[in-house]
């Protein structure tokens, strides 16, 4: 299958398009503009209060029939504009590939697994991030489209480029570390440091924050590893390991050895040293946010409990010398001692974490609907991801049976090289949520090969559902459609047979904003729909009931920028704590209290409104092949940037020859 780099086959369309929404644009901007100053944020209802002179609202009276005149004006071209635009959208190709190309973004480089060793992990995050026109998108209380997407694209990728950090526990005894997550922060002096992997022990999952912009140094030439005496492993990209032993009475084991095999060891009862943390002052865009950044590392008052500094220097390890400019802060989560158990629950990691996981390798977004934010957000996720799809959907009448204003706002980015994809609109939105053309996309990427030159795939769909509350038989409809799409996507991408297999396929995941939970009685159509016979939900224990430590992702729109959760460690301090977070998520809704969720004194069911999710699939992969969630998190890094929390799923796939 092509893939579309371009919009429209041929150059006069696409300078015809472009034309025509130069008519177009100014009135779109104008109105766009003229409803925005008639629905501020809490955040501009705050800096209006504190403005004596009525600065905010004099402006407003000046530059309203200033927009007015001008929106009058520029009416009679957009109209000639649309009458050209509207009927060359039946030739508009579903979307646009976006290959990286100038190698000098410094990416991270993959290299190709083989299947020949251990099994391989791979990260999926999904986020709804609500980039609509700066008018509509106020309706939500947020504002600055287009800066939103460009600080948004630059903290994932910040955060997706950081190196992995991964804690082993040696002693299955010492619980002396009962922090749910902590900080552990680590200065390597060589960028070899950072590329550490070992196969043995009890892990602690972390990620990091990476305190710079450049991707490419987080992962080091294979050339580099035989001076360094790095192992590595097929499952694991960029591991830097701390292991933490229960005896030998706190003292650092001989960091001679530690060098040849490229790990720290901590020794001794784990009642870890504390230290505040320095972090340079960068200037913001957004709200409490700092450009390049999604948390503060000079805060000493974050959620987390312990703090560990260690400084790697030349294969030593010196415990009592501890740099103040700190480039790596991992939060770590607790594990039990035995991967062997009964339920999956007790082998999940699981957190809420104020960072991206690091080593990030497929990327579903939602709500990406604003054209140019879109192509400010790709920019910046370019500097991570090689492959993108973006401006996906249709638009007027073409495909589906309503008039479509918007695209379906998916946008879909991947470290791995995409070999087919596939969009869907549905057809049966209803009210204004058909002005968007909702659907689902459809990929198929290649993550490998086998020595005998099998292909080593994966499908990854992407999906928004119907939002309005009370319409379970639209989006129980649009789930159907997603499963039959699904098949057929796979049908007609597969080059394999049982009798001559040519691909093996290593998994199947959903990812998307589904508008349901499992917690709401009106959801309970959806709850019980087939998509969960067929794909598990790591956060799901049956029909209507949660697994414990599971949060709910939709926040409140009047809290967003609160000074308890406007930035990400205050967002995560609050949601780790099951009192203080019930101020700020939404929960499903009753008879029994308004829908504002400040002052609430009636009990809330669940946890919170958990409607985006990442599910996967056991079912439909190759023989012998198997799929294991390591780790889910609910991550905080976009606090004040979105009314959702996203949320990370990382999967390990195996054989069965290698399990046995």
């Amino acid at each position: 299958m092509v893939l579309y780099t371009s919009p429209f086959p041929n150059s006069f369309l696409s300078a015809l398009h472009s034309f025509s929404w130069a008519l177009i644009f100014p009135c779109f901007w104008l109105g766009d503009r003229l409803l925005a100053s008639f629905v501020p944020t809490t955040y501009e209802k705050r800096q209006r209060s504190d403005d004596p002179c009525y600065f905010q609202a004099l402006c407003i009276i000046i530059t309203t029939p200033i927009y007015l005149a001008l929106l009058v004006a520029s009416l009679p071209f957009a109209l000639i504009g649309f009458l050209v635009w509207s009927p060359i959208q039946a030739v508009r190709r579903p979307y646009i590939y976006s290959k990286l190309e100038d190698k000098s973004y410094g990416i991270p480089l993959l290299t190709e697994w083989k299947a020949t060793g251990g099994g391989k992990s791979f990260c999926f995050v999904s986020a709804n991030v609500c980039l609509l026109p700066d008018s509509v998108a106020r309706f939500t209380n947020l504002f600055n489209t287009q800066a939103r997407a460009r600080e948004i694209g630059r903290m994932i990728r910040n955060g997706a480029s950081r190196p992995q950090i991964k804690i082993y526990i040696d002693s299955p005894t010492n619980t002396s570390i009962s922090a749910a997550s902590f900080s552990s922060l680590i200065s390597p002096q060589n960028n070899d440091a950072a590329n550490r992997a070992v196969n043995v022990g009890i892990k602690r999952t972390t990620s990091m924050e990476y305190k710079g912009d450049n991707a490419g140094t987080n992962n080091s030439e294979e050339s580099g590893d035989a001076k360094t005496g790095i192992e590595h492993n097929d499952g694991e990209d960029s591991a830097c390991i701390i292991r933490i032993s229960g005896d030998d009475s706190g003292n650092i084991s001989d960091p001679d050895s530690d060098a040849l095999t490229g790990q720290v060891n901590v020794s001794g009862p784990t009642n870890l040293h504390t230290a505040e943390a320095e972090a340079e002052e960068q200037k913001g865009q957004t709200p409490k946010q700092k450009e390049g950044d999604a948390v503060s590392l000079d805060s000493c008052t974050t959620s987390r409990e312990s703090l560990v500094k260690v400084r790697i220097a030349d294969g030593t390890v010196d415990q009592g010398v501890i740099n103040n400019k700190l480039l790596y802060k991992t939060s770590i989560i607790k594990k039990t001692s035995s991967r062997k158990k009964k339920h999956m629950d007790d082998i999940l990691d699981h957190e809420i974490s104020a960072f991206f996981p690091a080593n990030l390798d497929f990327l579903c977004l939602q709500e990406v609907f604003d054209k140019r934010a879109a192509e400010k957000l790709k920019e910046q996720l370019h500097h991570y991801f090689e492959y993108i799809l973006y401006d996906v959907g249709v638009y007027s009448c073409h495909a589906c049976c309503s008039f479509k204003f918007l695209n379906s706002g998916l946008l879909f980015a991947s470290r791995y090289p995409i070999l087919d994809a596939a969009y869907h609109c549905y057809p049966n939105g209803k009210g204004i949520d058909s002005l968007a053309a909702k659907g689902a996309l459809f990929l198929k990427v290649q993550v490998g090969s086998t020595p005998q030159g099998q292909r080593i795939v994966g499908y990854v769909s992407c999906t928004h559902l119907h939002a309005l509350a009370g319409d379970s038989n639209i989006r129980c409809e649009q789930l159907d459609m997603l499963l039959d799409w699904l098949a057929d996507f796979r049908k007609s991408t597969s080059s394999s047979s049982t009798a001559n297999p040519e691909e093996l396929v290593a998994f199947d995941v959903i990812c998307g904003d589904l508008n349901f939970d499992n917690c709401s009685s009106e959801d309970k159509l959806e709850q019980q729909h087939s998509l969960f016979t067929h794909y598990k939900d790591p956060c799901r224990l049956s029909p209507g009931e949660e697994k414990a430590w599971a949060i709910g992702t939709l926040l409140d729109p009047e809290g967003l920028y609160d000074e308890e959760v406007c930035n990400p460690d205050n967002l995560q301090k609050v949601l780790e704590n099951e009192e203080s977070r019930k101020e700020y998520l939404v929960y499903p809704t009753s008879k029994n209290h308004c829908p504002s969720q400040k002052g609430r004194k009636v009990p809330l069911k669940g946890s919170g409104r958990r409607i985006d999710y990442i599910l996967y699939s056991e079912e439909r992969l190759s023989l012998e092949w198997k799929g294991e969630v390591e780790e889910f998190s609910f991550i905080t890094q976009l606090a004040g940037l979105t009314d959702h929390l996203p949320v990370a799923m990382r999967l390990m796939v195996s054989t069965g020859e290698e399990d046995s």
